[in-house]
């Protein structure tokens, strides 16, 4: 398994934020993680990513032991994320944005950086030409030396995405992606993530648009007040009558088939 969460758990205060969870994800699939607001869906991305150290229960990534470390170290093994508020530097550049998602795969040192040896110079190119290649493959080259700023919202989240790729990872989350985007940037960022995986890169999304959860996913894990209620394929996950009590309603089961 490339990721393993065993009985994880997160309290804040008396609150009960993820009671328990267990999930494994394979290397090469597309999970979806849904649920009501306040499911605990953010929280997991946040235990996996190394922002929150869980209550209880480990994670295990390639596997080794991740539990407790530090969001850099977890980066640096190959796990990157985006977020459901974009976190770009707004005054800098479309490409220096890149650029320092590529920050984890470089080895000059803060000495090499200071004295600009050739060495670092070399390393700067490869960094600005890989750059390049991820605004091409996210349709921004021409975007370049823009301010983050002034793109506009849909184009911020291509950026975010391909400043996540910036550091090479083996899994990719992604918190909401498709928030605040239209039809049509919807459907350019999903045909985005099945293009990902192609590239051997695992994806592990919240989604709120069932239409783009049961269009690519290839298993969909239920969360309901931190607890893990359903698990399986597509088909399976929207004929779950718990799935449909706890999360849609029973008046609402047909919106699995349709655009969220």
């Amino acid at each position: 398994m490339l990721l393993e969460l065993k009985g994880v758990g997160m309290y804040f205060g008396g609150l009960r934020a993820l009671d328990g969870v267990d999930l494994a994800l394979e290397q090469g699939m597309i999970r979806s993680l849904i649920g009501p607001n306040g499911a605990g869906k953010t929280t997991l991305f946040n235990i996996i990513s190394g922002l929150y150290p869980a209550t209880q229960g480990e994670t295990v990534f390639m596997g080794r032991k991740i539990t407790g470390m530090k969001p850099f170290e977890i980066s640096k093994l190959g796990i990157a994320r985006t977020f459901q508020n974009i976190r770009l530097f707004q005054h800098m550049s479309v490409l220096q944005n890149v650029m320092v998602g590529e920050h984890n795969q470089t080895k000059t040192g803060l000495m090499g950086a200071v004295l600009r040896t050739p060495s670092m110079r070399k390393e700067e190119k490869e960094a600005e030409k890989e750059a390049l290649s991820l605004l091409e493959f996210v349709g921004l080259p021409e975007l370049m030396n823009e301010r983050a700023q002034g793109l506009p919202y849909g184009k911020q989240r291509l950026l975010e995405l391909a400043r996540a790729l910036a550091s090479k990872p083996r899994l990719l989350l992604l918190d909401e992606p498709t928030a605040g985007m239209n039809l049509t940037e919807t459907a350019t960022l999903t045909r985005m993530i099945l293009k990902i995986r192609k590239m051997g890169v695992t994806v592990f999304l919240v989604e709120h648009r069932m239409k783009v959860v049961m269009e690519i996913s290839d298993q969909v894990t239920v969360l309901d007040h931190g607890s893990k209620i359903s698990e399986g394929t597509p088909d399976q996950v929207k004929e779950d009558e718990k799935v449909i009590r706890a999360y849609l309603g029973e008046k609402r089961r047909e919106k699995l088939s349709r655009n969220g």
